[in-house]
């Protein structure tokens, strides 16, 4: 009898671990193409916007998963970790572009010219992944001890309508004020919380796909 409970609870444990290196893969890829895609910007049905947009908002979703597989401390973990992951990218890329090229690639200029990173935008888009994604650990771990663990699509819902604003806030002006007109900025802004708000409803169902508190 105790064997067969022993192999159940590491067959459990396995796919709980299993589990957390997938969301955790895929928080940080999120990220790391949220950061690539930031450097287009488009207009998309009359709003100016980031490439990075359309696929950011999935992390708060993920990041959720993560809280609730692995708790508030890793969370917290894998959100500064991530923060450094991105900017050794930029630092890589930069590394690249400043290197001399073979006489016979003749592609120097438009990979230099798309993936040099532009620092402010790197330092902007990293203060607010950062910051914002901390407040959504915060608002998701009161909702959890202070008011239900039932509703979680609600956990999911609440904490993401306060990191959302702050992020594309703290994102739009850091990286583009008193560089593009401030109609084109808040332009940004407000078709950042727009995608990010619908991402978050399409993808709120995705918390019961993991187990955990």
């Amino acid at each position: 009898m105790d064997q067969v409970v022993d192999r159940d609870l590491r067959q459990t444990v396995s796919r709980f671990s299993q589990a957390g290196v997938v969301v955790i893969a895929a928080y940080v890829a999120a990220q790391v193409l949220a950061d690539i895609g930031s450097l287009k910007i488009a207009l998309v049905g009359g709003f100016s916007i980031d490439g990075g947009t359309f696929i950011y908002p999935l992390t708060f979703t993920l990041r959720d998963m993560v809280h609730k597989l692995l708790g508030r401390r890793s969370a917290r973990t894998i959100i500064v970790a991530t923060a450094g992951i991105n900017l050794l990218m930029a630092g890589y890329f930069a590394f690249l572009s400043a290197l001399p090229p073979d006489p016979s690639w003749t592609l120097q200029e438009a990979f230099a010219g798309v993936l040099t990173p532009v620092w402010r935008i790197v330092i902007a888009s990293i203060a607010a992944e950062v910051f914002s994604e901390l407040l959504d650990t915060e608002v998701y771990h009161l909702w959890v001890t202070r008011i239900t663990r039932r509703y979680q699509w609600a956990r999911v819902l609440l904490s993401n309508a306060f990191s959302i604003p702050v992020d594309s806030l703290i994102f739009c002006w850091g990286a583009f004020g008193g560089v593009l007109p401030p109609a084109i900025v808040w332009s940004i802004f407000w078709a950042n919380v727009l995608v990010k708000g619908l991402t978050t409803l399409i993808s709120l169902p995705a918390i019961y796909l993991v187990k955990g508190e």
